[in-house]
C-alpha cells in the first residue's frame, strides 16, 4: 500500500501527482501487462541481446 504524506494546506493535485510518481515507481502496471501472457525465456533473452546490441551501436556513433 502506498502512503503519501499531505502537509497541511497543500494542493491535492500535487499529492495525486506524487502519488502516480510512486505508483510508477512500483512498476506495478509493466509487471501487470507482463503477465498477460507467457513469453518464453528464449524469446525474453533474444529481446535482451538485441536491447543491448542497439545500446552498444547508439553509444559507438556518439564517439
Amino acid at each position: 500500500m502506498l502512503i503519501i504524506p499531505v502537509k497541511e494546506g497543500e494542493n491535492i493535485e500535487r499529492a495525486i501527482k506524487k502519488y502516480k510518481k510512486k505508483y510508477e515507481k512500483t512498476k506495478v502496471m509493466r509487471e501487470l501487462r507482463d503477465r498477460r501472457e507467457f513469453t518464453k525465456p528464449s524469446v525474453t533473452n533474444r529481446q535482451a541481446n538485441i536491447k543491448a546490441a542497439y545500446k552498444q551501436r547508439m553509444q559507438s556513433a556518439e564517439m
